[in-house]
């Protein structure tokens, strides 16, 4: 185990929005370095909510985000060789971090069209509280709340 906790990396923030959250979407969406393509599949996707909607892209973006982050999840933990799973709370960083990998896969696992539109169907879906990435959610708070029995072996 390592004595301390590794220091957070400083994300340069995106050139068309400014923001450092859609800076760690392409960084996530990016396969074997091709960052460019990445890039034009978030702006894409951005540009395609912002029609449908009318409003600004990171606006909706962040919208989703909040809403898909689980606020309660499980983890495991021994206790005299049994194994229980714990209800805890997510941090913050913890909560985008989960948010953006289940829109990202919800989008992948969708077909029929460019990626770019699967992204922003999600996105729209997430904004809506409908969609896959809004199930993966409630599982996990049902996964909690059926494991609060538990809770006093939190950490």
């Amino acid at each position: 185990m390592r004595r301390t906790k590794p220091e957070k990396r400083e994300v340069t923030p995106d050139v068309r929005y400014n923001s450092a959250v859609v800076t760690n979407l392409i960084n996530r969406i990016m396969h074997n370095g091709k960052r460019s393509n990445a890039v034009r599949m978030v702006y894409s996707a951005m540009d395609i909510v912002s029609q449908k909607t009318g409003k600004d892209g990171l606006e909706v973006l962040e919208t989703a985000l909040r809403n898909v982050g689980p606020v309660m999840e499980v983890r495991p933990r021994r206790v005299g060789g049994a194994t229980y799973q714990v209800p805890m709370e997510v941090s913050a960083n913890r909560r985008q971090t989960l948010a953006m990998r289940w829109i990202i896969d919800a989008s992948r696992s969708r077909t029929g069209k460019a990626f770019d539109e699967c992204l922003a169907g999600e996105l729209l879906d997430a904004y809506n509280n409908t969609g896959s990435a809004i199930r993966k959610r409630e599982e996990t708070h049902k996964m909690a709340e059926a494991n609060r029995a538990f809770s006093h072996y939190r950490v």
